[in-house]
């Protein structure tokens, strides 16, 4: 039941795509465009409804599906517009429709060329049962131009997202050879001041029996170097964080293991977009965060599953304190957390009900 209703909450497409496809759909009037002037019998509308049910749920998985996992709704679709070809000029809509879902196949050439299959088997189908031209032109006449302009779109989005996946690769590069910078030269500032001050607490204590005034100058002055050396350190590394999942996972733990909560983690291991990796640091932060402060739980579960191309996080504890979202949404941590995904197109589910639930599930643009 979580699934089907999952599925129904939607999305239906991906986020990236838009809403288009939505108004895509209306492309089925012609489809019924026929029974606005002769009037169906009992059984063909009863059959019409059945074709456009099982249709609704083959066009959306169509744009979540690559190459050839899209095969099968290829075929089913063309097969629809096979069976009602005969009854129905408007079932060239279904080879349109077809043609369109091309965009999924990857190959530029193999794309083209099962366009070139379906609108030929669409004109063999319309010759060999003598259908009129008002099947067969828009077929060939509309379904060529989307096929293409599909596959032409889909190639340009796909490497569009490469680009944007080098953009971030480079960026992720360049801030660690940032943090090595950093951390190179804190190893060089604390190592001279460090010295500086061993060898003046050394005089020091030499100089306390002898002369109790240069001592105290001495322990001042290791007084202002060691100030000194603090605010120094503080500015290297104000820029020098560890956002990734797996350190902040590991920080989680000890955390959680402090207050007595057990955390059991089942991470898949697959490569994730620098942008959900960091929205899902800082959300498993936020919820760890909210479990040491409200929830009084002995264990917490965290589990990260990569499902068609979204990212799925799992945050669960079993709680007593927290009985309600009111103590939550008093805070900016959940509004905070909702924003972040939601700038990344994702969704957020909270549910409490014996403990705190957070699913988050986040697109990554087409990974596989």
């Amino acid at each position: 039941m979580d699934r089907i209703r999952r599925l129904l909450a939607g999305p239906w497409v991906p986020p990236a795509v838009g809403k288009a496809p939505y108004l895509w759909l209306l492309s089925l009037n012609f489809f019924v465009w026929k029974y606005f002037y002769i009037r169906p019998s009992v059984l063909e509308l009863a059959m019409l409804a059945l074709t456009i049910i099982v249709f609704a749920p083959m066009y959306f998985s169509s744009f979540w599906l690559r190459n050839r996992r899209l095969v099968p709704v290829l075929l089913a679709t063309f097969a629809l517009g096979v069976v009602w070809a005969p009854f129905n000029f408007g079932a060239c809509t279904f080879f349109i429709f077809a043609s369109g879902m091309c965009a999924g196949i990857e190959n530029r050439r193999y794309a083209y060329g099962t366009i070139a299959l379906i609108l030929c088997g669409a004109a063999l189908i319309a010759l060999s049962v003598d259908l009129p031209l008002s099947f067969l032109l828009p077929t060939l006449a509309v379904g060529t131009p989307v096929g293409i302009a599909s596959v032409m779109d889909a190639t340009l989005k796909r490497k569009q997202w490469q680009l944007l996946r080098k953009q971030e690769e480079v960026e992720h590069l360049a801030r660690i050879a940032e943090r090595e910078r950093i951390s190179r030269d804190m190893h060089d500032l604390l190592g001279h001041t460090l010295s500086l001050i061993t060898l003046k607490a050394e005089l020091a204590g030499r100089l306390l029996d002898r002369d109790a005034e240069d001592s105290r100058r001495e322990i001042k002055d290791i007084e202002t170097h060691a100030r000194k050396a603090l605010a120094e350190v503080r500015s290297a590394v104000s820029g020098y964080r560890q956002t990734g999942f797996a350190h902040e996972l590991a920080q989680a733990r000890a955390a959680l293991a402090a207050a007595n909560v057990t955390l059991d983690a089942n991470v898949q291991a697959f490569p994730m977009p620098a942008t959900a990796e960091s929205v899902l640091s800082l959300s498993l932060r936020e919820a760890v965060t909210n479990i040491l402060r409200h929830a009084d739980a002995r264990h917490c579960e965290v589990s990260v599953t990569l499902q068609d191309g979204v990212v799925v996080c799992h945050i669960r504890d079993d709680g007593r304190k927290l009985d309600s979202l009111q103590a939550l949404a008093q805070g900016n941590g959940l509004r905070g957390m909702q924003e972040r995904v939601a700038s990344l197109g994702g969704q957020l589910r909270v549910e409490v009900a014996r403990g705190l639930s957070l699913e988050l599930r986040l697109p990554t643009g087409g990974l596989a």
